[in-house]
């Protein structure tokens, strides 16, 4: 689920699943590489390099006819980026029935349940968060070294009431899981974990063990900023989020994240609207944070300023790009 991290929870999972907090997380989570190994090398770079790029128009465009299952979960990726869930559901779902030993697969179809949860009423939740844990405990037994699976299946175990199969016990043993190959992605959840159990020294303890386990430490500076947004601690927040600027990063969406948490929080607008912008002409921007997002943000930020041409530019520019987008 978004490593969701952030404006996201545990990954840059962003939002898939309706019981955790959408900060604009996780999730980190992933954009998983892996899975594009079923399809030709050529063809998923150049469809994979559109989705990155956040064109999920032209994503849907190059894919549409195509039957083989590499395709189907770009296109369901692409799908879920739009926020058209059932469409996402569709097309995942032939995705893993096309290649059920896929981890990746059965990993997006996981997000994609949990996006339609979040949209549903809670008697429908019930049902689909049975079919988000089944995905995600189906990818981490096809690959259990997939540390976004991982990570995932721990936000749920974290997140979900005992009744559906959550616990805490459950997601410290992902995290134990996982300290080895990632132990930056498992202090991140140990952090999680206490910051449930409202044990705050511990949650802080953690979130800067992930920072300083890290070699780029910018999302979970971001992660430790959205800890202390969510605990009203406005100074601390702006500070977590200054060193998320200038650390090491994995992606772009970094800047896209902290833009967002100032927007939402109302701090800084001009230092918001400048990360945006450096997002949108950032060369390593990531399906996590799809650009036409980023130009709705700016949108947002400069209606908020008062800028209203400004704003119809961006929010005509998202149109561009993914038509059937609908953010209002």
């Amino acid at each position: 689920m978004k490593s969701k991290t952030v404006q996201h929870d545990l990954k840059a999972k962003r939002d898939s699943f309706p019981f955790a907090p959408q900060i604009a997380i996780f999730l980190p989570l992933l954009v998983a590489t892996a899975l594009f190994a079923a399809a030709p090398p050529q063809a998923s770079n150049s469809v994979t390099s559109l989705l990155n790029a956040g064109r999920v128009d032209e994503v849907i465009a190059a894919l549409k006819g195509k039957d083989d299952a590499a395709s189907h979960n770009l296109l369901a990726r692409a799908y879920y980026a739009e926020d058209k869930t059932d469409e996402a559901i569709h097309e995942a779902e032939k995705s893993v029935e096309m290649a059920p030993n896929n981890a990746e697969f059965h990993l997006w179809l996981g997000r994609a349940y949990g996006q339609k949860a979040e949209k549903s009423n809670v008697f429908k939740q019930a049902g689909l968060a049975g079919k988000v844990r089944g995905e995600f405990e189906k990818a981490v037994q096809l690959d259990p070294n997939n540390v976004d699976a991982r990570s995932d299946l721990a936000e749920y175990y974290t997140e979900a009431p005992g009744m559906m199969g959550g616990g805490v016990d459950k997601a410290k043993a992902q995290a134990d899981a996982v300290a080895q190959r990632d132990p930056a992605a498992a202090a991140f959840i140990r952090a999680k974990i206490a910051e449930k159990k409202k044990d705050d020294t511990e949650a802080v303890k953690e979130f800067k063990a992930a920072i300083a386990a890290s070699k780029t430490p910018a999302d979970h500076w971001l992660n430790l900023a959205a800890y202390y947004r969510d605990h009203k601690n406005t100074a601390e927040m702006m500070e977590a989020l200054k060193k998320a600027i200038s650390s090491p990063r994995k992606s772009g969406a970094v800047l896209h994240d902290a833009a967002h948490m100032l927007y939402e929080t109302g701090q800084d607008l001009g230092l918001a609207a400048d990360l945006a912008r450096k997002y949108l002409v950032a060369p390593d921007k990531s399906e996590e944070v799809p650009a036409f997002k980023t130009h709705v943000l700016l949108g947002k930020i400069l209606e908020k300023r008062g800028d209203k041409a400004g704003s119809e530019k961006e929010f005509a520019a998202a149109k561009q790009m993914a038509h059937d987008y609908n953010w209002k």
